[in-house]
């Protein structure tokens, strides 16, 4: 049996779909068979896997044109995508009268969760039905956290989220990990934005930091994953470990 994982966090420019991409490579790479879903209407972790051309998508499966083993795509060995469109953004109005919409993705992979070893979805940086489709259908999120004054702001708010959620329909929703994104440890605010998260969520950030390396920002305009494009890297090398880590943990 396999894990389902989001990563989601409602602030935009955290790291997110960098994470997701490198966290689903990582894993494959750790001999794992994988599956990634891209829920953002914005289509990045698509576009950054270097993925042009395909018919099905997270929303035509949602809507319910496709199933869901024409929506899975594969992108190499044992790494699989559902692609996003730019459609997905209306679904608000599209499913918002559907009932149990909640539960649409949950039920479709559910179907095909046995197959792999790690699903991992890409939530959009809001907190609208597509993201409680993911947090519905997860066993666990991850949340990358910004090194900046702001993510701290934020992180109630998440939690709380994550609160009502598994109180109202995923009574087996809990927080999986948290880790710190774009880290320049010789920052004193990024250095103290870390004593804070650690305080906040205790055992569950894990020691992995991944640091800020440009590398990570160009890798996906060429559509690689960090790995392909700049294996050497400190970023390789931190999303290596937290890899690492999560395998550790879920196995």
């Amino acid at each position: 049996m396999g894990y389902i994982f989001s990563l989601s966090n409602h602030k935009g420019g955290v790291g997110k779909t960098t994470s997701t991409l490198n966290i689903g490579a990582g894993l494959r790479n750790l001999e794992n068979k994988v599956l990634l879903v891209d829920l953002d209407p914005q289509s990045n972790l698509t576009q950054s896997m270097g993925i042009t051309d395909y018919q099905n998508s997270s929303y035509t499966l949602l809507t319910k044109r496709s199933n869901i083993e024409e929506s899975i795509i594969q992108h190499s060995d044992n790494l699989f995508l559902i692609p996003s469109e730019l459609n997905l953004s209306g679904m608000e109005i599209e499913i918002g009268s559907v009932p149990e919409k909640e539960f649409i993705l949950k039920n479709s992979l559910d179907s095909v969760k046995k197959e792999f070893d790690y699903i991992i979805i890409d939530c959009p940086p809001a907190l609208g039905v597509l993201t409680i489709n993911a947090l519905v259908a997860s066993d666990r999120i991850f949340l990358p956290i910004q090194s900046e004054y702001l993510a701290v702001q934020g992180m109630s708010k998440i939690s709380d989220v994550i609160e009502k959620v598994k109180e109202r329909l995923n009574p087996s929703l809990d927080i999986g990990g948290v880790f710190l994104t774009q880290f320049d440890q010789r920052r004193v605010l990024n250095r103290s934005v870390l004593e804070a998260v650690k305080g906040h969520f205790g055992d569950k950030l894990f020691n992995t930091i991944i640091r800020d390396n440009v590398a990570l920002a160009e890798a996906p305009v060429s559509g690689r994953n960090i790995y392909e494009y700049a294996p050497k890297s400190y970023g390789a090398d931190d999303y290596r470990s937290l890899c690492k880590e999560i395998a550790e943990k879920y196995s």
